[in-house]
């Protein structure tokens, strides 16, 4: 009898001591904790997505929001809404153990009603490039594939450490003006992660300090900002059409500033794919950048 007591208690802190491996912090502070790895998995952004595919669990995803069209396989799984709506009832037909969420691209209402469902809601809100490999880590923890989180992790951390440039010698930051939608004209403050990529290439955001997250601005603002050099690139029309469309403002001092497009699609979700989009912010700021 005491050696099976003995047995069953070492089973017992076996089990215990696996169960604490499936939880992760989320960005309001609170630690999720599943009894068992989720094996049916939502994910209502688009980023997140990507982040459950690059961290070896894309194969547990059961539905994704609209707009998940990377990688391929995305596009195949059931759609639940967007950030405007989410379909809780399909949802709840799904039976998840997980929903992956993004606090300011879901509605309030729909993270609480899921919570109060008593379906596991793990609420993510990115602002550093950082943060990229921390959600790949959480993700995979919470899926029970610890390992190649960690993996796909390190490999963001260090492709986005070579992507730093050597400033010494040079001038002072260049400042950066980003354009994320033109009309009306849109850019982002701090908080925003094109705000830290310009940072991490050494730039300066000339609209950092503005409170709202990605703020409308006009042209003679942006004048007043005394940017070097203008990033960014609508959806619409791409590279020709942001270029001519900066070549024709209608304000000296703005048409003859370097412009240089950025593909949205490498720069606007909070995936491992950014990587591509801070190259590109990288390499334009180097390029205005003189020896002091």
């Amino acid at each position: 009898m005491w050696r099976l007591a003995c047995a069953l208690a070492a089973v017992w802190v076996v089990s215990v001591g696996r169960a604490s491996t499936f939880e992760a912090r989320d960005d309001r502070g609170h630690t999720l904790r599943l009894a068992q790895p989720a094996a049916r998995i939502v994910a209502l952004a688009p980023h997140l997505t990507e982040i459950a595919f690059a961290a070896g669990v894309g194969g547990k995803l059961i539905a994704v929001s609209a707009y998940s069209d990377y990688p391929p396989a995305a596009r195949r799984l059931p759609q639940v809404g967007d950030g405007a709506r989410v379909d809780i009832e399909r949802i709840l037909t799904l039976k998840p153990d997980l929903v992956l969420a993004w606090r300011s691209g879901n509605q309030v209402g729909d993270i609480a009603r899921l919570e109060r469902l008593n379906i596991p809601v793990w609420l993510t809100e990115p602002s550093r490039l950082t943060d990229i490999a921390r959600l790949l880590r959480g993700v995979a923890k919470l899926a029970g594939a610890a390992q190649s989180g960690e993996r796909a992790a390190a490999q963001f951390e260090n492709e986005l450490q070579g992507l730093r440039h050597d400033s010494a010698g040079l001038g002072p930051p260049p400042r950066v003006f980003y354009e994320i939608w033109r009309e009306p004209l849109i850019t982002v403050s701090r908080d925003h992660l094109i705000s830290d990529a310009i940072r991490w290439c050494g730039g300066v955001n000339v609209f950092e300090t503005v409170a709202t997250l990605t703020p409308s601005v006009t042209y003679e603002a942006v004048l007043a900002a005394r940017p070097q050099l203008v990033l960014g690139g609508a959806s619409a029309g791409g590279e020709a059409a942001f270029l001519a469309s900066w070549r024709n403002v209608p304000l000296t001092g703005l048409r003859e500033l370097p412009a240089r497009f950025v593909a949205p699609h490498a720069i606007q979700r909070a995936s491992p794919r950014i990587t591509g989009g801070v190259r590109a912010i990288c390499e334009a700021i180097a390029q205005v950048r003189r020896p002091a």
